[in-house]
């Protein structure tokens, strides 16, 4: 039977005819209506509410994220202004920062379809252009400028799986994505990576998770505005302390996004889509997601295939230059990894798990635009699914492989 798998904002369809195929799609959950949603978290938020933290002469900041993420930013913008016009704050008053972390600044066009009416009030996060405002573990805690002299700090978020934190929102959005270089190279460094509950979709005792949430702390996040979502769209929305948002949230994506998975298989094909299959630094999440979760579905040398169109290459920002500048240069995963151990530049972590990685499964990406830098990365390029995987193979295939979660057996 075939199956249909994304491919940037469009779909493929594969057939294996002479594979065993077994198709992983999680429960997904049903979705609701972003603005509605987001006004009845605002409305009913953990802690106090938005209006009762401004004063009508504060400067305010919002912290939203950038096009690697699919959240409907134009809603909870809008959401949040028309909260803070009824507490007096005058649009005026609102700076929009989008947290780049070390990601490429996003283009005109692009702020104007992620902002919508409220792109006038956007700008693009600068590493080089924050200030400190406290430390974690000794660590300087640095944030954009416009964060540092905002009398409130709202952000919005995609509580979604994330390879390190759990599950990202609440206070990464501001931590990492208007941060400088010190707290990335801190938190994504080959120590935090390596320490206990550092795992995609552990919220809870997570080291990686506690410190991006002390570093909000030090920020003064007051309130944000996040949401999770699943194959069939958003799915829920919280407001409020960010803790308590994430905590909300991630028992959601949990219970929407969890497979389990009892037995091993010569080869995933998992799907990534737009926005993440943008460049081969983001795509290769689906990846070290199916590898490196709580369940890795692969007997010992299957491989991972992932479908992406690749539009950028490698990426253009500055982390995703130092991703592909460490596996071009490499001679192997394993010397790679070794070497990674030892220290590395905030944004090369990517490198670092892919090149984990690697040392057990091959990656073959498909239908991509730049097969040449693919080659370059240690991972094979094909031109079709079909062309990746060998004939008689048992194949797990994870349609959405960002937003589902591997487990154990009937666990969930």
């Amino acid at each position: 039977m075939p199956f249909t798998l994304p491919l940037g904002e469009s779909e493929i369809s594969v057939s294996l005819p002479d594979c065993d195929v077994t198709v992983a799609e999680p429960p997904g959950g049903e979705p609701v209506d972003p603005r509605e949603a987001a006004e009845a978290a605002v409305a009913d938020s953990q802690g106090p509410e938005l209006a009762r933290l401004a004063d009508p002469d504060d400067i305010v900041t919002i912290v939203v994220t950038d096009v690697t993420r699919a959240t409907p930013d134009d809603v909870l913008v809008d959401v949040l202004l028309g909260e803070l016009e009824r507490a007096g704050v005058a649009r005026e008053q609102v700076t929009v920062l989008i947290g780049l972390g070390l990601h490429r600044p996003m283009t005109d066009a692009e702020i104007e379809a992620g902002l919508g009416d409220h792109a006038d009030l956007t700008i693009n996060h600068d590493p080089e252009e924050t200030v400190a405002v406290g430390t974690v573990d000794d660590c300087p805690v640095e944030v954009h400028e416009r964060v540092a002299d905002a009398d409130l700090v709202v952000s919005t978020g995609m509580v979604e799986p994330h390879q390190y934190a759990g599950f990202s929102g609440g206070a990464k959005t501001v931590a990492i994505g208007a941060g400088s270089e010190s707290l990335i190279r801190y938190t994504h460094g080959p120590e935090m990576l390596a320490r206990d509950g550092v795992r995609l979709g552990r919220v809870e005792n997570n080291p990686f998770r506690e410190a991006v949430d002390r570093a909000g702390d030090e920020i003064g996040l007051d309130f944000c505005l996040n949401v999770t979502h699943g194959p069939s769209g958003i799915l829920d929305a919280s407001a409020g302390q960010p803790r308590a948002v994430v905590t909300d949230l991630a028992a959601a994506g949990r219970e929407a996004l969890s497979v389990p998975v009892s037995e091993e298989y010569d080869a995933v094909v998992a799907g990534v889509g737009a926005p993440k299959d943008a460049n081969l630094y983001q795509a290769t999440r689906a990846a070290t997601y199916v590898a490196l979760g709580a369940r890795d579905p692969l007997r010992s040398g299957g491989r991972i295939v992932l479908p992406a169109t690749l539009p950028e290459g490698a990426g253009e920002g500055t982390g995703e230059r130092r991703f592909y500048d460490r596996l071009r240069e490499a001679e192997s995963a394993d010397r790679l990894y070794q070497e990674m151990r030892e220290g590395y530049e905030p944004g090369a972590q990517r490198a670092f798990v892919v090149a984990r990685t690697l040392l057990d499964h091959d990656v073959y990406v498909t239908n991509s635009d730049h097969p040449a830098v693919v080659e370059d990365c240690l991972m094979h390029a094909r031109e079709s699914v079909a062309d990746a995987v060998d004939p008689g193979s048992s194949v797990l295939v994870v349609p959405d492989a960002l937003d589902t979660l591997l487990v154990d057996g009937a666990t969930r």
